[in-house]
């Protein structure tokens, strides 16, 4: 997977207050770094992202680049809604965080959120575009709120002078019943990381995957519970497989080392009766015969020995 250092630059101004997107524009924006965050570090674990403002008095880099997702949810939370936007400045700050990353095999992108009007002229930003080319540097652009025809325009041409071999998209989203990530996954800006749709419903998911995720449970926006549910499961499994274990060698063990028996405990003269007792029987008959032709034996040489000091004395 393609190894890459982003920085994600959203919109604070005034404008992120609006409600037309589910549940406000802010939240929505939120809500899809979030899953960008999640689709780049698991297509490729090494790569890292930041995070930068350019609302308020002017851009602010909140996180620099990073593979931890806390400090991503920090900066998001830190920042406040104010002013209007910095276009230009912000994705030249945004372009020089990247300059000095410590990874220099990591390609370089830029992914930038607009949901107020543009202020920069067509002119300066096909000049801007064509500049971040120079560096290799590509741009991604997700517009939405303020879909005026002229900031629209503008876009379009800043995206024609920066397009290159890595890919600078442009993705275009008007309000809707859907979520602007759930939106955000179908553009080539994440298609292309391999990241699932999610589902509508719980439901769904439930009942034959819809959502498309395992537990029905989307990892990019509850990692902790994710997790929680695959080692649950997993601890489950392996405790129903020690159990199957221990129930079946306690059964095959008795049933190889008791012999069966179809006679009775006693035999006729009251002596215990099986083929422990007849064996050890046998063995005692045979000590007996053994020690008796041992003795014969020995009387036989004591009787020879006799007749020959009875013959010498003749």
């Amino acid at each position: 997977m393609v190894l890459e250092a982003t920085m994600i630059v959203v919109d604070n101004s005034e404008s992120s207050r609006n409600g037309d997107y589910v549940p406000s524009r802010w939240e929505a924006q939120s809500d899809a770094v979030n899953l960008i965050f999640s689709a780049k570090t698991q297509a490729n674990p090494e790569s890292s992202v930041g995070l930068m403002s350019m609302g308020g008095k002017g851009p602010e880099v909140l996180v620099t680049l990073t593979t931890d997702f806390g400090k991503i949810l920090d900066g998001i939370h830190r920042t406040k809604i104010s002013g209007h936007t910095h276009l230009a400045t912000g994705i030249q700050i945004a372009g020089l965080a990247l300059k000095h990353r410590q990874n220099k095999s990591q390609r370089q992108r830029i992914i930038v959120f607009s949901c107020s009007p543009i202020a920069e002229s067509e002119s300066a930003l096909v000049k801007l575009a064509k500049r971040m080319k120079k560096n290799n540097i590509s741009i991604d652009f997700i517009a939405f709120g303020d879909l005026e025809p002229e900031s629209t325009k503008k876009l379009e041409a800043f995206n024609e002078n920066i397009k290159g071999g890595d890919g600078s998209h442009l993705a275009i989203i008007p309000p809707g019943p859907s979520l602007l990530s759930d939106t955000l996954v179908t553009t080539p800006i994440l298609g292309a990381d391999g990241v699932a749709p999610r589902g509508g419903t719980e439901e769904g998911g439930a009942e034959g995957g819809g959502s498309g995720f395992e537990f029905g449970v989307d990892p990019s926006t509850d990692p902790e519970l994710a997790l929680a549910l695959r080692m649950s499961m997993e601890e489950e499994k392996a405790r129903q497989e020690k159990e199957g274990k221990g129930k079946e060698q306690p059964k095959g063990e008795s049933l190889e080392g008791i012999p069966e028996e179809n006679q009775p405990l006693l035999d006729g003269q009251g002596e215990a009766s099986g083929s422990g007792g007849d064996k050890m029987d046998e063995d005692k008959k045979d000590d007996v015969q053994k020690e008796s032709t041992e003795a014969k034996e020995e009387k036989e040489e004591g009787h020879g020995d006799g007749d020959g000091d009875k013959m010498d004395t003749a």
